[in-house]
């Protein structure tokens, strides 16, 4: 418990030290006047107060992420409490911070539009394709592990296919509402659910005090197949949103679009992503416990085979072993909530990138419908997809996971770009851009699901591409410090 009490302290210590300096590099200006407050519209340009902006931003990104990813990325064995940490802190709640105010520095526009801005029209022009994809694969695969655990909570006659049906229409209609009509209103009672879950996994861990591995135990990898899950991508492909996920910047506009104070920033985005990395280290000390043979033990586990791939079943047991019938029941919901309050966001953030693709003002009812019927049908034909094939929903996560992955490496570039142009410290981007694009590169060329080369042969690719891209990087410093197109 020491190594996993140490990563909460610095966590903490990392919002108060790293995001206060993060912010100071961005430079705020509170006097400035906020997209929200300069253009409302009633629709997606709404002002609201900070604390709820907070909770949907949490919400928002805290999808399944930090929680069937912490889960899985447990298996790897404590070197998921550093990635956590020191992904969270250096590398997501940055990459988070920084796409969002420069989106609120340019009326909240989309991803797409500020990675085009920085890196160049060919890459906005792939990325906004890239991203509304990655948005409905999100929409997607967000319904499976929350249709899962609420048919486990529901009569048999509601089952899983039944549940991801109901959360289907539910993102259709959340999509085309105005954001303050349901969002606004339904996100802070689900925010609550969550952290209530997260505050209740971590006082039964204080008060058992699970026997759970130390950093002063090792590193190495304790998967079950290390040779056909390497830590190096493995790990930084399975705990994603609780570190660093390129989703997180599709969502960050939606909330520049409702600010009404720079200010508020360091706390929306970056606090966010912090309180997401403890959610994340709270279920991956609990499943780091639950994978041993004390925990399965406790929890009744007579055959691991069928259980411990599945997160769904994990939290449950967990859940209800620890908080009982009742709180493992609120605890549960509130695993539901954010992967479902993230698939619909996502479907949201998908029609605002069209929307400014196409130059659509989206008052109209009609105009947001035009954006939104096609990309539905898209997704139910996916979905229909996933739900005829035993392994559909697992072949579209890996793509999901490593698509996901690769639009934060995209994200990171241009904020270090924006930084360069400016004058300011771009390492704080760089260095995690570097490191994520040597990640994402082994994954596709090593993975199964990529080109499925030899390990050793898809890390030295990697590698070497990387550091071209960094000398590229400085090659072409002088040039953008000579740029200000802001």
């Amino acid at each position: 418990m020491i190594s996993f009490c140490i990563s909460l302290v610095v966590l903490i210590a990392g919002f108060l030290i790293y995001g206060k300096f993060v912010e100071k590099v961005f430079g705020i200006e509170p006097n400035r006047k906020t997209p929200a407050v300069a253009n409302p519209d009633g629709v997606d340009f709404v002002p609201l107060p900070a604390w709820k902006i907070f909770m949907i931003q949490f919400l928002n990104i805290a999808g399944l992420g930090p929680i069937f990813g912490a889960i899985m990325g447990a298996k790897f064995g404590t070197s998921a409490f550093l990635w956590i940490v020191f992904g969270t802190i250096f590398a997501g709640a940055v990459h988070d911070y920084l796409a969002g105010m420069i989106s609120l520095r340019h009326n909240g526009e989309s991803l797409p539009e500020t990675i085009g801005r920085y890196l160049g029209i060919t890459a906005k022009q792939v990325m906004r394709a890239f991203t509304v994809i990655l948005m409905i694969l999100v929409g997607v695969v967000f319904v499976a592990g929350p249709s899962d655990l609420l048919a486990m909570l529901t009569p048999e006659t509601f089952d899983a296919r039944f549940w991801i049906f109901v959360i289907f229409a539910y993102y259709i209609l959340a999509t085309l509402f105005p954001i303050d009509k349901i969002i606004g209103r339904v996100y802070p009672l689900f925010a609550i659910a969550l952290i209530f879950m997260a505050i209740g996994i971590l006082i039964m861990l204080f008060v058992t005090c699970p026997d759970i591995p130390e950093l002063t135990d090792g590193l190495g990898n304790k998967s079950a197949s290390p040779e056909n899950n390497p830590l190096f991508p493995m790990l930084f492909i399975s705990i994603a949103c609780g570190a660093i996920s390129g989703f997180h910047a599709t969502q960050s506009p939606l909330m520049a679009r409702c600010m009404t104070n720079e200010r508020q920033g360091r706390y929306i985005f970056y606090g966010s992503m912090v309180t997401e990395g403890v959610v994340a280290l709270i279920w991956a000390a609990a499943a780091t416990y639950f994978f041993s043979p004390e925990g399965q033990a406790f929890f009744g586990v007579t055959e691991p085979e069928k259980v411990n791939g599945n997160s769904a079943v994990i939290v449950n047991l967990l859940s209800t072993g620890w908080l009982g019938v009742v709180g493992g029941a609120l605890a549960i919901l509130g695993v539901v909530a954010a992967p479902i309050t993230s698939g619909d966001t996502a479907f949201r953030s998908a029609r605002l990138i069209v929307a400014d693709f196409l130059h659509l003002e989206q008052r109209s009812v009609v105009k947001r419908l035009m954006i939104c019927i096609p990309m539905f049908i898209v997704a139910i034909l996916i979905l229909i997809y996933s739900l005829s094939d035993p392994a559909g929903f697992e072949k579209i996560w890996r793509y999901f996971a490593w698509s996901n992955q690769t639009l934060a490496t995209f994200t990171l570039w241009a904020i270090t770009v924006y930084l360069a142009q400016k004058k300011k410290p771009y390492w704080i981007t760089l260095i995690p851009a570097l490191f994520m694009m040597s990640v994402v590169l082994t994954y596709i060329l090593f993975d199964r699901s990529g080109i499925a080369l030899s390990y050793t042969v898809s890390v030295t690719t990697a590698v070497v591409v990387t550091l071209l891209s960094a000398v590229w990087f400085f090659l072409r410093l002088p040039k953008m410090q000579d740029v200000d197109k802001i």
